[in-house]
């Protein structure tokens, strides 16, 4: 039996998966997309290509959390069709590389739209030492606020996935309505690459990096499965909903943005939202839409914080992973160590994204957010590949089990995000060999505090 509280409704399981997708990506991506790819076409291919592959694969998840409605998300998944061992890797990746690295890249986003507010009012950014302090400040604020019960940080997932949605809608709003800003011409200026070839094929690959973290969390819910009302009904309709309507507000940002923006200052402008506000409204809307997009980042680091928290616990509960992080707090019945333990290696992973940062640029804040992607991309496309394809071992391992969804168009749903998923971890090892390596050696550490540590426990 858990000790979980079953806290969570429809409502809050589908403001989990809008605020969990709804961070940094769209506002912050654009930018390196585009420099990557260098024309409009090519843009709208890479973010088409990153919402098909999420929609093929929470068909996926759908069915996997309906039959197995138990907290902990992919690990859950994992641990029912390939055992033990490659779900407690999937885990130790999750919390050294991937998982808690997302955490660390959203708050560096959070800082640099505080840091565009400072720049439009003082005309010059801050440093490296405030943007150290502010970013560790931030994780630690909203891991503090989760520590005290579900039912609290359900609430504020509804009050900030609403808010999101409404921050989106008005900078759609203000960028297409701005006819004597805009200019249709930058959607076909240029249209085409200059030239085709393999070279392109990896541009793609490497701009897919950054529209897959853009639509990344989407099955963040399926992590609270047991603090969830009805999970085998609630959570494929929040997955549905939460993604379908992401879906619309980011095709109208990008074109928004691209009405407003011409390529090269897209390029340019790494806070592409602020700066398409601020060719319709002046100095005042750049302000204004920082300040909205940092309280989007702001809402998906307690997000992330909430869901990931859950999987240590899931982890440590199964013999997995450390002691003290199975243990639910008396009174607020929260996975409390596991949450100050993520918050305390997320601290390690943000102190050397700005050392490693200032030392490759001489400038903390150019390249940390590209920096943490790519460092867990391939890594966490490994075990995303093993995680759509435990819906066929679960199928023949379990064939009777109770499905109270199924996938649609399956097994071609399947197939389809399998081909898709391995073709851009084969580009990402090509365009990202050095922070690839990284992250999968860290990973491979974990095989040596399992068959130290845990293999005698399970």
């Amino acid at each position: 039996m858990t000790d979980y509280k079953k806290n969570l409704g429809i409502k809050e399981s589908t403001a989990i998966v809008i605020s969990r997708i709804i961070g940094s990506g769209i506002f912050r991506t654009p930018a390196p997309i585009m420099a990557l790819v260098g024309c409009t076409s090519l843009f709208g291919l890479v973010w088409v290509l990153g919402g098909i592959i999420t929609i093929f694969g929470a068909v996926v998840y759908a069915e996997l959390t309906a039959m197995i409605p138990k907290s902990g998300g992919p690990y859950v998944f994992l641990k029912e069709a390939y055992g033990p061992y490659i779900a407690f890797l999937r885990g130790w990746a999750m919390f050294f590389v991937s998982e808690t690295a997302s955490i660390v890249a959203v708050s560096l986003v959070f800082t640099e739209f505080i840091n565009a507010i400072f720049q439009i009012i003082s005309g010059e950014p801050f440093g490296i030492f405030p943007t150290f302090i502010l970013s560790l400040f931030t994780i630690w604020l909203l891991t503090g606020i989760n520590l005290f019960g579900v039912s609290l940080s359900g609430k504020f997932q509804v009050i900030f996935g609403a808010t999101k949605v409404i921050a989106v809608g008005a900078i759609i709003g203000i960028t297409l309505t701005g006819f004597s800003t805009g200019n249709t011409s930058h959607f076909t200026d240029p249209f085409w690459p200059e030239n085709f070839g393999w070279h392109t094929v990896l541009a793609i690959g490497a701009a897919l990096r950054y529209s897959f973290f853009a639509f990344s969390g989407w099955e963040g819910a399926t992590y609270m499965a047991e603090e969830v009302k009805n999970p085998g009904k609630t959570l494929p309709i929040s997955l549905f909903l939460g993604i379908s309507g992401i879906m619309v507000l980011y095709v109208g940002a990008n074109v928004g943005y691209l009405y407003q923006l011409d390529i090269e200052t897209i390029k340019e402008n790494k806070w592409v939202a602020t700066k398409a506000v601020e060719v319709v409204m002046g100095a005042t809307g750049g302000i204004l839409i920082s300040i909205a997009v940092a309280i989007n980042a702001f809402g998906n680091i307690s997000t992330q914080i909430l869901c990931k928290g859950r999987s240590w616990h899931a982890m440590a509960r199964d013999g997995l992973f450390f002691d003290s992080f199975k243990k639910l707090h008396p009174t607020y019945a929260t996975p409390n160590n596991a949450l100050i333990g993520q918050g305390a290696w997320a601290t390690v992973l943000l102190t050397g994204a700005i050392l490693s940062s200032y030392f490759q640029s001489g400038n903390a804040g150019n390249n940390m957010y590209e920096t943490v992607i790519d460092f867990f991309s391939a890594t966490s496309t490994i075990f995303n590949i093993l995680t759509f394809g435990s819906i066929y071992i679960l199928r023949k391992k379990y064939p009777d089990k109770k499905r109270p969804y199924k996938a649609f168009l399956y097994p071609t749903s399947m197939i389809v995000v399998l081909v898709l998923y391995t073709s851009f971890l084969i580009l990402t090892l090509i365009t990202a060999s050095i922070p690839s390596l990284l992250g999968i050696g860290l990973t491979a550490t974990g095989s040596i505090y399992y068959f130290k540590k845990v293999r005698k426990k399970v």
